[in-house]
């Protein structure tokens, strides 16, 4: 059958596709891992996720085909609502509930975004919405588990809310497409809609500091290590200057977020 190629993604931009009822897209030493995880989930009742079918003999694993829209920037407008937002945190709890019974020990994961401070729980760790299925605007299905590894929830919710509040200087927000918000209040939708407690608030904010760090360490080890081609998608996706800018802007908001929380 013909390969249609879907839309989306960064280092896998171009190399996803659909045949028929499958997608196939690269491998990676950890996609046995993931594969695992994913029949774990499924087995435990959770329905938002691609149900693996194996790694064909060229290398590329095939999981099953999700319908539903999948917004890729600059995003559309239903996609930045609070019902929107609201319904991937709701999705993401629902993960977190059934994963809760997988053992990772023993298994290979992807450490690039993991969580600094460990933990047992397999967790997504780069939820955005290019990587999340919509249908009527409400999300049903998270996508590209690459970087699934084992951590806390708290630190998987601020790498969402990283992503989709999204915790970005103004410059950077409007570049990728994102209108202006009371982000603050996007982040207390999050942790309403997630079903944190007091406690769980502010861990959310320690949580999203090592998020924040954590990608940025990523992001300069992938520039030291990759090449003139590395610098150049980085460039194209705001420069490494952006983290400054990005740790300047939440320094200077930390307490609206912190206040929005309460």
């Amino acid at each position: 059958m013909d390969e249609q190629e879907l839309d989306g993604g960064i280092a896998n931009a171009g190399q996803v596709v659909r045949v028929g009822p499958h997608v196939l897209r690269p491998s990676s030493p950890h996609s046995g891992s993931v594969h695992a995880f994913l029949r774990a989930v499924k087995e435990a009742g959770f329905e938002g996720a691609p149900t693996p079918v194996g790694i064909d003999e060229d290398g590329r694993e095939r999981l099953v085909f999700i319908d539903g829209e999948v917004p890729v920037a600059p995003y559309p407008d239903w996609s930045q609502s609070g019902s929107a937002l609201a319904s991937i945190a709701r999705l993401l709890r629902r993960l977190h509930d059934a994963a809760r019974e997988f053992d990772p020990q023993g298994l290979s994961w992807n450490d690039s975004l993991a969580d600094p401070a460990g933990g047992t729980l397999v967790c997504h760790n780069d939820v955005e919405l290019s990587n999340v299925v919509f249908r009527d605007g409400i999300a049903v299905a998270l996508l590209d588990f690459e970087f699934a590894a084992p951590g806390r929830a708290v630190y998987d919710l601020a790498q969402f809310a990283r992503l989709c509040v999204p915790i970005e200087d103004d410059f950077d927000q409007d570049r990728i497409g994102w209108l202006p918000a009371d982000r603050a209040a996007r982040l207390r939708i999050i942790a309403d809609a997630y079903g944190l407690d007091r406690d769980g608030r502010a861990e959310l904010l320690t949580a999203i500091n090592d998020a924040l760090a954590r990608i940025e360490a990523a992001a300069r080890r992938s520039i030291d290590t990759g090449g003139s081609g590395t610098v150049a998608m980085m460039n194209r996706r705001g420069g490494i200057e952006k983290f400054d800018r990005r740790r300047r802007w939440w320094t200077i908001h930390y307490d609206q977020f912190a206040a929005a929380l309460l």
